[in-house]
C-alpha cells in the first residue's frame, strides 16, 4: 500500500526537498503541499493523507495549533502528524506531543530518519529525533519516580510491552522479543493506552520512564 503524505511548510525549497526525497522512495507518494497552517488543516481534512509532515512556524496558523486541530484531544478521527522543525526547543516538543503528534523531527535529521518517521507514523509507531529522545529521557530520570509509579492496572504482559515501547522498539520488534504476533501487540497497546489515558506510544514511553518502570 502506498503511503500518502501531505507536506506543510512555509518554505517552498523545504517542501521541494522533502518531496524529492519522499517521491524517490518506493511506496511513498506526496499528495499535497501547504505553505501555511490554515491551508494545511484544510488539505489534510480533504485529502486524508496517511501522514502529514508539519512545520511549526507558519503564517496564519502555526503548526502546533494545526496539529492540535487534526490530531489533538477530542478529534473524532485524528490524523497522523509528524512535526518537522528547525527549532529544538523543549516547549515545542511537549506542545507537539500533547497536541497529538506521533513524531517530532529536526530538519537536519537527514533523509533516512525522515523516511523512517513517515513509515513509522503510517504503521502506527512513533519517531522522535534521537537527541531529543535522550534529552527527554534524562528529564524523566532526573525527576525521579512519581505517584504513577504503580502499574496503573496494567497486566504483567502489558507492562512488558510498555517497557519495550519505552525502549524504542517497534511493534514488530516487540512481537519478536515476546514471541507473540504483531496483532497481539497492537491489542495490548490499545488496552494500555485506554488504562493510562495515553494518546500514543510517546505518552506510553513517558509514563514508563516517569514511573521508573524502565531504566
Amino acid at each position: 500500500m502506498t503511503i500518502r503524505v501531505l507536506l506543510a511548510d512555509d518554505q517552498e525549497m523545504v517542501r521541494t526537498g522533502f518531496r524529492y526525497m519522499l517521491d524517490a522512495e518506493d511506496g511513498i507518494e506526496v499528495v499535497g503541499e501547504a505553505g501555511d497552517g490554515l491551508t494545511a488543516v484544510r488539505l489534510a481534512r480533504e485529502l486524508r493523507p496517511d501522514v502529514t509532515l508539519m512545520d511549526i512556524r507558519m503564517p496564519g496558523l502555526d503548526g502546533l495549533e494545526a496539529t492540535r486541530r487534526l490530531a489533538g484531544p477530542g478529534v473524532a478521527d485524528p490524523l497522523r502528524v509528524v512535526v518537522v522543525t528547525t527549532f529544538d526547543l523543549d516547549e515545542y516538543v511537549h506542545a507537539a506531543l500533547a497536541g497529538g503528534a506521533v513524531g517530532f523531527l529536526l530538519k537536519d535529521a537527514g533523509p533516512a530518519l525522515l523516511i523512517e518517521a513517515v513509515r513509522a507514523a503510517a504503521r502506527g509507531d512513533a519517531m522522535v529525533s534521537p537527541r531529543i529522545t535522550v534529552r527527554l529521557l534524562r528529564h524523566f530520570a532526573a525527576a525521579g519516580p512519581r505517584p504513577e509509579a504503580d502499574a496503573a492496572g496494567l497486566t504483567e504482559r502489558e507492562l512488558e510491552i510498555a517497557r519495550a515501547v519505552a525502549r524504542g522498539l517497534t511493534n514488530t520488534e516487540v512481537a519478536a522479543e515476546l514471541y507473540v504476533t504483531v496483532s497481539t501487540v497492537k491489542t495490548h497497546l490499545a488496552s494500555i493506552q485506554n488504562k493510562l489515558g495515553a494518546r500514543n506510544r510517546v505518552e506510553i514511553a513517558a509514563w514508563a520512564h516517569r514511573g521508573g518502570h524502565v531504566s
